[in-house]
């Protein structure tokens, strides 16, 4: 099913074709997003036609601690006495985590706070994604690393110019063909036309 319909935390945003498959029910996913508080300010951006496995965790910028501080402990949460532990002070934050278009995140794999995953990326199964993932890029592990690039500099290139992801439905629709080949003339071809000319 489609995520943007049935997301409803504002501080989400989903772009269209998006897909979340659950081994159970997509109303899931929002579970899956872990520590989206509203005073930390942040947001979980997800760009269009991405495919997000079962169980994909986000962790968000509220389960920071204070790791240069002598104790990590959160005092001031509990109120009282220690109310006042973090005047002065602020939790860390990376930022908001902010998933391109056409990105496919394996079963399991767990996003952290600020991660930028780059158009058309791969996550493999599993993987935790400490730090921000280029465009086309295949990356696994604990923590992920690249394990290779899916296509050429040039292409990789192209095809980021090409933003196939932000043609008309209708064009898309057109070049689904073309879009599960590995050729890319066509597509190029084709984006030269503009959207309301010839679209075959």
């Amino acid at each position: 099913m489609l995520l943007k319909n049935v997301v409803k935390n504002p501080n989400i945003i989903v772009g269209d074709y998006t897909y979340y498959d659950d081994f159970e029910k997509v109303e899931n996913f929002e579970k899956n997003v872990k520590y989206l508080f509203d005073f930390v300010g942040d947001q979980l951006i997800i760009g269009k036609f991405c495919m997000i496995a079962s169980d994909v965790t986000f962790i968000m910028n509220g389960a920071n601690h204070l790791s240069e501080a002598i104790s990590s402990y959160p005092f001031a949460i509990f109120g009282g006495d220690w109310s006042t532990a973090m005047d002065g002070k602020s939790y860390p934050t990376k930022g908001n985590t902010e998933i391109g278009n056409d990105v496919w995140i394996g079963y399991g794999a767990t996003i952290m706070p600020g991660v930028k995953l780059g158009d058309g990326a791969i996550v493999a199964t599993k993987s935790v994604v400490t730090n921000d993932v280029e465009p086309y890029t295949i990356v696994g592990g604990n923590p992920a690393r690249e394990i290779r690039k899916r296509f050429s500099e040039t292409k990789i290139q192209k095809l980021l110019n090409l933003a196939w992801w932000d043609w008309p439905i209708e064009k898309i629709t057109k070049n689904v063909h073309n879009l599960t080949g590995v050729n890319l003339e066509p597509l190029e071809k084709n984006s030269k036309t503009g959207p309301k000319n010839n679209l075959t």
